[in-house]
């Protein structure tokens, strides 16, 4: 009780604050997915939550027309009615908060959000909160992993009506973020490319599987119309792509990541920052002890969340982030209606 005391007064000092599963603020689009985080916190405007989004993302390392495209596409959603999301990153992700400024962007944090990844992003973030805001589900202090990341791109997804891909290569984040989009059963799109450019490679391979192909905002706009204001359509009940589509199970998950292998760069800090909470030097083998706790109370039967949450001993939040951890490497599998079973292999 006492550490989540500390983290909330801390949060509050940054100018921010947490908002719950189930409370009026939580964005309904999120809600809706299986792995909605129970806790988010929350820089900015919290009403730009509750309004229709549209996630856009894309290559780090993008072209000049990638990007002057992203800027127009940005633009004209948010004229429409639309929050930008992004989670970001440089390049498209960049492009896409900057030219959404007026209309009001999300930025989505791997890591927590007194930790800015990259740091010259810090700017721009501070930016993005005059008309729009910055969400993330990791405590505060905490710089992003390599594994963060695709856990920040379901979140991108799941906020978001639709999801357009820009540029991406066969194996970039970007498509983890289309498989989640698919899997959540929401619309994705992609911006077709020359076949000539290896950053059009994963958007092309999207069209062939099934994405609708997005030459201007009209096309997202038009799709999108019909789902605006339906809490019902947020699930639709056949996805728009085939299953598997935008899986590229050999890619690194920490692709964002500018340094080789999973560790990050120094974080941008924001002024006078949070202290880190007691007992974080311990936060990787607490992850690891629950991790295998996990993995050892799983088995061929598959067994509810709230089962596991039980006979672990642990709390929900922390079983939660361990679950997705373990699903999105492919140790566990989700069934119907939410249950889980390990792997075997």
């Amino acid at each position: 009780m006492a550490e989540a005391e500390r983290e909330m007064e801390a949060l509050r000092r940054l100018g921010g604050r947490f908002v719950a599963l189930g409370e009026g603020e939580y964005p309904r689009a999120l809600q809706a997915i299986d792995s909605a985080p129970p806790l988010l916190a929350v820089l900015g405007r919290a009403d730009v939550l509750l309004r229709p989004c549209v996630a856009i993302v894309g290559s780090r390392n993008a072209s000049a027309a990638g990007l002057k495209f992203t800027a127009r596409l940005a633009r004209d959603l948010g004229e429409a009615g639309f929050v930008v999301v992004s989670g970001l990153a440089r390049g498209i992700d960049t492009a896409a908060h900057d030219a959404s400024l007026g209309t009001g962007t999300l930025a989505v944090l791997a890591g927590g959000l007194d930790e800015v990844y990259p740091p010259q992003n810090l700017p721009l973030l501070q930016r993005c909160l005059a008309e729009g805001a910055a969400i993330s589900e990791m405590p505060l202090g905490l710089a992003p992993r390599g594994r963060d990341f695709p856990r920040r791109n379901r979140l991108v997804s799941g906020l978001s009506l639709g999801t357009v891909v820009v540029e991406a290569a066969r194996k970039s984040g970007s498509l983890i973020t289309a498989r989640f989009a698919n899997e959540q059963g929401r619309l994705v799109f992609a911006v077709p490319g020359s076949p000539l450019d290896p950053r059009a490679e994963g958007g092309n391979q999207l069209i062939r599987e099934g994405a609708t192909l997005c030459a201007e905002a009209a096309h997202v706009v038009e799709a999108l119309a019909p789902l605006v204001g339906e809490v019902a359509a947020l699930m639709p009940p056949a996805a728009t792509m085939r299953e598997g589509a935008g899986e590229t199970p050999t890619q690194p998950l920490w692709d964002e990541l500018d340094l080789p292998g999973i560790e990050p760069a120094p974080m941008a800090r924001w002024p006078e920052p949070s202290p880190m909470t007691e007992g974080s030097v311990d936060a990787a083998d607490d992850a690891d002890a629950i991790r295998r706790r996990v993995l050892a109370l799983l088995g061929g039967a598959a067994v509810s969340l709230d089962d596991l949450v039980r006979a672990s001993g642990c709390s929900a939040r922390e079983v939660s982030r361990t679950v997705l951890d373990l699903e999105l490497e492919g140790a566990i599998q989700r069934h119907p209606g939410g249950a889980l079973s390990r792997v075997e292999g």
